[in-house]
């Protein structure tokens, strides 16, 4: 149903005749009259009776006006969103973050986005990389903060922040007393590591595998956390971020080898970002190292 259609029956039954609606509508009565003739077409049934000068609804007439209203009331609340949405960023923003992008880089932002965009209702998930790459592939969410990967198409990745890999073991561990170990003093120890499937996982066995080397898994975890503090009980060496060692590891210089990994954003190509999303993208480029 044309909904200038539906405005004119509307007007007609309200203000009881063709000529009335035509003055309060800004139309001529002919044009009102052909837009009443389009609707009853369109539903095949007659929508007033003509009784001399006289305009009274029909039964079927009766039965669509309140549906009318209704539906011309859900086309205005639908245009002044939009118009409010050309105002302003609000509405909801779903996104995904690895717990370490949203313990360790994230608060500063949340807050300054919080202060600028007050209206924006944040929906966070917190989650894996590799799943938070499928949420955002799948619809679900509108982009992720994770550890960077592969990006093929349509996923797209961009770079935020640099993250520098070091290995790690406690102070009495006995990688800790060499002063420049090498991968192959590394691999005659046991090591705790991110579960194989996660991207920081393949850094790692991809220097060892380089080298034709051979790593001794004591056990893998999704927690960074967990990996501290299992190595800083002396279990196992592991690769941590620099920014979560702490007083409990010693860091290894192991030689000739620089770890690092991509964090950064990940959205889908063929989607178009809310304003409240591409605020927040913008947020995030200029916070990028």
């Amino acid at each position: 149903m044309d909904l200038a259609n539906l405005a004119a029956f509307v007007a007609v039954a309200e203000h009881g005749g063709f000529s009335a609606a035509a003055e309060q509508l800004h139309l001529t009565q002919p044009a009102v009259s052909k837009r009443i003739a389009q609707l009853e077409a369109s539903l095949d049934a007659r929508l007033f009776d003509r009784l001399g000068r006289q305009i009274a609804p029909t039964e079927a007439g009766r039965l669509l006006l309140p549906r009318a209203r209704q539906l011309l009331a859900e086309a205005e609340a639908a245009r002044q969103a939009l118009r409010e949405l050309g105002e302003g960023v609000g509405g909801v923003l779903r996104f995904a973050t690895s717990h370490h992008i949203g313990l360790h880089r994230l608060p500063p932002l949340l807050r300054r986005f919080a202060a600028k965009h007050p209206q924006v209702a944040l929906d966070i998930r917190f989650m894996d990389s590799e799943q938070a790459w499928q949420d955002v592939l799948q619809g679900r969410i509108e982009l992720a903060l994770t550890t960077l990967g592969p990006a093929t198409p349509p996923l797209r990745a961009t770079t935020l922040w640099d993250d520098p890999l070091r290995f790690v073991a406690a102070p009495d561990h006995p990688l800790a007393r060499k002063a420049r170990p090498t991968l192959a003093d590394l691999a005659a120890h046991p090591a705790v590591l991110p579960d194989p499937a996660t991207f920081t996982h393949r850094i790692v066995a991809d220097a060892f595998a380089a080298r034709g080397l051979t790593l001794q898994l004591r056990m893998t975890t999704h927690s960074l956390d967990t990996l501290r503090m299992l190595a800083g009980v002396g279990l196992a060496w592991t690769v941590l971020p620099q920014t979560m060692l702490d007083r409990s590891l010693r860091a290894l210089p192991v030689a000739g080898v620089r770890l690092t990994r991509r964090l950064g954003c990940v959205t889908h190509g063929g989607r178009t970002l809310s304003r409240a999303a591409q605020a927040f993208s913008a947020l995030l480029e200029g916070s990028a190292d």
